[in-house]
Parts: C-alpha cells; structure tokens; sequence
C-alpha cells in the first residue's frame, strides 16, 4: 500500500470557505501523525498554525502526496509546481468546475480516510512542453497541463499561423490564434473553441483554431507522439503572445516558431476509488 506521510497543502485563494476547508484538512492530517508543509500562500492564511512552509523543490524531493485545495486554477497551479516531480496530486474542489480536483468540499473526511486508506487509483496524465524559436536560436521554454496557446494581441486584427505536424505543411490561416491542448485540456479552452473531448487516457493532441476567418478550418486531432510547429507568419504583426495554462509566457513576432510536443514527465493525479470520468462531465457539462 502506498503510504502516504509527509503531505504538501497549495491554495491560492483566500475566500472563507478555502479556509475553512484548509483548516479542516490541517486538523485532519495532524491528528493522523502527518507531517504537513504548506505552500506560502496557504502559510499567509492560517499563520498561527506554525507549519513548516516550502517550495516546488522541497515539495518534489520530500513530500509523499500534494493536495490541492481550490478549482481547476489550483490544480494547475500545483502541476506546474510538480511538473519535474514525481509526486501524486490530489484536488479538493472549492472552484466552479472542478474537472480536475474532484473531491467535494463536504467529503473532505471520508475520501482522506478511503485514500490515506491505500483506497483511490492513481491516474497518469501527460504535459505539453514548448519552446519558442526565433532567428534559428531557442529563445525560451516552457510546459503546460492544459493547452499552449497563440493567441492575438491586437483585438481588431487577424494573425497568420503556419502549421506543420511532423514536419508536414498541415495549413496555413488567417484567425485569432491557435490551442494546442492535451487530453486533459480538451474541456478547457479548446472545448469552448468548438473542439472535442478527449477522454485523458489518450495519447492525442488536438488543434484547434481559434475564429478562424476560413469557416473549413476545424479542430484537428492527432497522434500524441507528434512535434507541432507553428510559425508566426503575419508580416506586420501588432501583436501575438503564447499563453501555457492561461499566463502569458511572452509576446511573439513576425517569423517566430513555436514547437509543442509531449513532455518527458508526467503528473500523477489520485482519484477516489469509484472515480467516474463520465460521470464528472455529466455533472460538470449539465449533460442529461
């Protein structure tokens, strides 16, 4: 059984209810013998707890599990932080949605003692990397759990998107930009761009163009094992930005190259045991 003894808490909102929530999970885990660290956000919110605080590296190198207390915003906030690491991650839903951190608030104490239990399946997803190419030299690189977006900057202009899968020319459009999304971000921002849902398991990318100006263009899905390459090709850009998991990474221009492909570490997401991935989208996607 997997054991489960030194336990990293991350929030990254301060409403009443992700305290109290905090604080229910703290007593919890302390009563149990836990060591529990918390993120400097979660240390701002119960100081007088007196809990060791740490960072992504002491997260990945000494703690057994991480949960994540808020919405889908945290969890990819916690993944980001993990995303060199090893290390399982668990959701505990204070947000809207909650596709992601899926135990409810108000069964907080039964699904910690099933999972401390060696109760829950483990579920593992795959990151996007990408990294920005501008001249022929390697400007910078970055990752994401959902989805890599390149996106206009100029609300009343167009942009101009080269894409190659593989190397092969896939299209060329003129459209608000482009979302490069993994299985796990196909109900994100892709889906509201008219893209489809990849059930997580899959190891599939999908492409989806953002308004684009030609109405044939539609969301593309492939193999996941695939290197995308979009360039910048607009001649006088006003402005682009690549955006991982919602924050900007940085502005593009003219001629640019952005390169996506699968990274070669995976987040490890912990799931109740009775977890229902179709049930999730029932409920979250008010499906009949």
């Amino acid at each position: 059984m997997t054991m489960f003894n030194t336990i990293a808490i991350i929030t990254n909102n301060s409403t009443s209810e992700i305290i109290y929530t905090l604080q229910t999970v703290i007593d919890y885990l302390t009563e149990r013998e836990k060591e529990v660290i918390l993120d400097e956000f979660s240390t701002g919110l119960v100081p007088n707890m007196n809990l060791p605080q740490g960072n992504a590296e002491y997260f990945g190198m000494n703690c057994d599990l991480v949960i994540a207390i808020g919405g889908d915003g945290t969890m990819l906030r916690a993944a980001h932080l993990l995303a060199d690491y090893n290390v399982p991650l668990l959701g505990i839903n204070r947000g809207r949605l909650g596709f992601l951190a899926d135990i409810p608030a108000n069964a907080v104490v039964r699904r910690l003692d099933e999972i401390l239990r060696g109760n829950f399946i483990e579920d593992e997803r795959f990151q996007l990397h990408c990294e920005i190419e501008s001249k022929g030299k390697s400007l910078l690189e970055s990752h994401a759990f959902n989805d890599v977006i390149i996106q206009k900057g100029n609300i009343a202009k167009l942009i101009e998107l080269e894409t190659f899968v593989n190397g092969n020319f896939l299209h060329r459009q003129r459209s608000d930009g482009m979302i490069i999304s993994s299985p796990t971000g196909s109900t994100a921002y892709a889906l509201a761009g008219g893209g489809p849902i990849l059930h997580p398991a899959l190891n599939a990318l999908v492409l989806v163009p953002i308004c684009p100006h030609t109405l044939s263009n539609r969301p593309v899905v492939i193999d996941g094992n695939s290197v995308v390459e979009v360039i910048i090709g607009t001649p006088q850009i006003d402005r682009a930005y690549l955006t991982c998991d919602g924050e900007i990474v940085c502005e593009l221009v003219t001629g640019d190259k952005v390169n996506i492909q699968k990274k070669d570490k995976k987040i490890r997401l912990i799931h109740p045991a009775d977890h229902d991935h179709f049930k999730i989208l029932r409920d979250k996607l008010s499906w009949g």
